[in-house]
């Protein structure tokens, strides 16, 4: 059996804009190299622009000041986060006993920008990075690609591009701007990925301004992760995933632990509306995927979900309660969870998320 991350991260630097087209520049970001050190005090700024206090980085307009880069944890080097050094990423790759890296951005799991245009030069940067870095290990290194969802045309033709070119899956914010994932809004790009046959892939994340910076001291967790256990509830409660009965689902780096929870509330509802419960069976008959963490009660969510919708993935290269460098062998030591149940954790269930 293989053994499959379903959650590393890259770590963003000057070149991944170096992809714009020059009537894009203004909107290259700019990176703030901090003296004496990595850690450096929040920045405000005056002069009519609005601040964002998050700690990594900081977007004015239609330009972005990127703080590098305290959130690289010390397991890694910079060479690997950055994918600088390609070789020496697969490397330790070897090392941790990892077959392939599914690869998630760091710059974007905080809003940037409510521009259009802004969004649109960005993502399409990125993209083509990270197409530049899976040519490298086409087998090993995939990612998921961004899409500008402000803009569905330019987001539709991106994920044609990006699916010839190594994506295995498109992320999306749990929320998208002043947009719940549920809304007709996104139906274009649904039915897209379906028909592209790559999944949906809701990391944790803020995609939304004032949520961001309500919880902006909270070190993450009602930011970040709460917002995607509502993602999930709202799109099952709207029954979008039942519209698109061939789109996959995933739902990344917020652990499996909630899922009893989630899944006992969403029972209630749908009972009190008379509508069919399908117990257990729901992750699988709706094709959601949830990346668990080691810490997770595995027997009590296998229990409760099923075994063929978890996956596993270590957050590699950034330093939050998510991040575990070994999990995916500490993984294989879990004594109380099958080895058939393991397997199909870390290799068969990835597979069949990501369609590797």
């Amino acid at each position: 059996m293989g053994t499959i991350d379903s959650d590393a991260h890259v770590i963003e630097t000057e070149h991944t804009w170096d992809f714009m087209d020059e009537s894009e520049r203004g909107f290259r970001p700019i990176v703030l190299v901090p003296k004496g050190g990595a850690e450096a005090e929040t920045r405000s700024f005056t002069g009519g622009l609005r601040p964002l206090t998050i700690k990594e980085f900081w977007f004015l307009e239609g330009r972005a000041f990127q703080k590098r880069s305290s959130f690289r944890s010390v397991e890694t080097s910079d060479e690997q986060v950055e994918m600088t050094d390609i070789q020496s990423r697969l490397a330790h790759m070897d090392e941790l006993g990892v077959d392939v890296h599914v690869l998630y951005p760091t710059f974007f799991l905080s809003p940037r920008t409510r521009r259009p245009e802004v969004e649109a030069a960005l993502y399409r940067s990125y993209n083509r990075w990270m197409a530049e870095i899976w040519a490298q290990a086409p087998d090993r290194l995939k990612y998921a690609a961004m899409l500008p969802y402000m803009t569905i045309d330019a987001a539709l033709e991106e994920m044609h591009w990006a699916k010839e070119h190594g994506a295995c899956a498109f992320f999306m914010h749990s929320v998208e701007g002043d947009r719940r994932l549920s809304e007709p809004y996104f139906d274009p790009i649904y039915r897209e990925a379906s028909a592209l046959d790559l999944p949906m892939c809701i990391h944790a994340t803020s995609g939304n301004f004032s949520l961001a910076d309500i919880y902006a001291q909270d070190a993450g967790f009602s930011t970040f992760k709460l917002p995607v256990v509502g993602a999930f509830h709202d799109l099952l409660m709207k029954g979008t995933p039942s519209k698109y009965p061939d789109l996959r689902w995933g739902f990344i780096e917020v652990s499996a632990q909630w899922l009893p929870y989630a899944l006992n509330d969403m029972e209630l509802r749908f009972r009190k509306g008379s509508r069919e419960w399908l117990g257990r069976e729901m992750l699988k008959e709706n094709r959601m995927f949830v990346a668990c963490q080691t810490a997770d009660d595995l027997p009590g969510i296998v229990d409760c979900v099923g075994e063929d919708n978890i996956v596993v993935g270590s957050d590699y290269g950034h330093n939050d309660t998510s991040s575990e460098i070994e999990a995916l062998r500490r993984l294989r030591e879990k004594e109380a969870v099958p080895p058939a149940v393991l397997d199909k954790i870390l290799d068969d269930n990835a597979r069949a998320l990501y369609a590797l």
